[in-house]
């Protein structure tokens, strides 16, 4: 006589299916000591109930007018606890990997990132992999995951929409660096990296629209500017141009 599902949340409230034979006239269903929340009579194989809550390993016994069966393992399952995610933020499109890393994950169903579900791949109790689905604004969303024991919240991630440059100023030089450079456009305010031809620049986040930057020494002439973030980047081409010193 199998039940299905065999494991189910500490705070009950899982559903489950018990199959076998004679199970016309059920009167109840036991979880361990407890009784069943409901229990409905499908057919004369087939009975279905909801479990209550409990911890550890109970037996699951039916009771008709003929007796009582031999007992089943149903096993309660604590809701997960989730410390940290791998990644915190991506790209608003989606298709990204990320870990979730906490306890209590190997029963692990779903992930919600802000209301759309995706399925893991669970790499132990402490660990689940999960492809992030396309997000629908650029933004934070709450994350949860789903299990036997339940689900768990509290975890944020992060979309983030690809950076465009609007302008450059100044837009030239010296070739020994040095010049500060004000970086305008949109979503910028989760930019990772800014390089003048190829060279990573230091460079402050102001708002969304705005970065400051500060040449790295170059080779004279002009030079593409990269805006980069989780997301992608946006290559403005010879926007910034290096000038040679004058020789004597």
């Amino acid at each position: 006589m199998p039940i299905s599902p065999n494991q189910g949340s500490t705070g009950g409230g899982t559903p489950v299916t018990i199959t076998g034979t004679n199970l016309s006239d059920t009167s109840a269903v036991t979880f361990g000591s407890k009784p069943a929340t409901s229990v409905t009579n499908v057919s004369p194989t087939e009975v279905t109930a909801v479990s209550p809550s409990g911890t550890g390993t109970v037996g699951v016994t039916v009771t008709t007018p003929g007796g009582t069966s031999n007992p089943l393992s149903f096993f309660y399952v604590g809701a997960p606890f989730k410390s940290s995610l791998g990644t915190t933020s991506g790209p608003l499109a989606g298709g990204n990997t990320i870990t979730i890393n906490g306890t209590g994950l190997s029963t692990a169903t779903s992930v919600s990132f802000g209301g759309v579900t995706a399925t893991p791949t669970v790499n132990s109790d402490s660990s689940l992999s999960v492809a992030v689905p396309a997000g629908a604004a650029a933004g934070p969303v709450a994350v949860s995951v789903t299990t036997a024991g339940g689900t768990n919240n509290g975890l944020s991630y992060t979309y983030v929409d690809i950076p465009d440059i609007g302008t450059i100023s100044p837009t030239s030089g010296p070739a020994s660096g040095g010049t500060a450079v004000t970086i305008t456009g949109t979503n910028l305010d989760s930019t990772d990296s800014v390089t003048f031809g190829g060279t990573a620049a230091p460079f402050s986040v102001i708002n969304a629209t705005t970065l400051s930057a500060v040449t790295p020494p170059g080779t004279a002439g002009p030079v593409d500017v990269v805006v980069t973030n989780p997301a992608g980047s946006d290559t403005e081409v010879g926007a910034f141009t290096y000038v040679a010193g004058p020789g004597i």
